[in-house]
């Protein structure tokens, strides 16, 4: 059975700095590229943050760039997303799914459960 689940969220304040983790099971991990998305109450989901498993390239949303660093330990199956100078419009559920090539899920993409960030202002 393929699992992703996520942890890490939580409340912190404007400024400061969370680490989500997004640990992966059940599949061949090297063989897939694994995104970070958001959903703010109200708002559509947004990819966030990508990273090839194959060759670490990485992409970004504008929104993130310079803020938040995807990165990918493969020897424990997860990837992590460093999330620093957080500010309030950060506050959304995040989740981490399969993403090939990075250009957004698929129908058969697989998700974890998602983790609340709530930054305060």
């Amino acid at each position: 059975e393929v699992q992703l689940v996520e942890s890490g969220g939580g409340l912190v304040q404007a400024g400061g700095s969370l680490r989500l983790s997004c640990a992966a099971s059940g599949l061949p991990f090297d063989d897939y590229d694994i995104g970070w998305f958001r959903r703010a109450p109200g708002k559509e989901r947004e990819a966030v943050a990508c990273i090839s498993n194959s060759d670490g390239s990485t992409t970004y949303a504008d929104s993130v760039k310079g803020r938040f660093t995807i990165s990918s330990d493969n020897a424990k199956n997860t990837v992590y997303l460093q999330m620093n100078s957080l500010k309030p419009g950060d506050t959304a559920e995040y989740w981490c799914a399969t993403d090939d090539a990075c250009d957004g899920p698929e129908i058969g993409s697989y998700w974890g459960q998602g983790t609340q960030v709530t930054v305060s202002s």
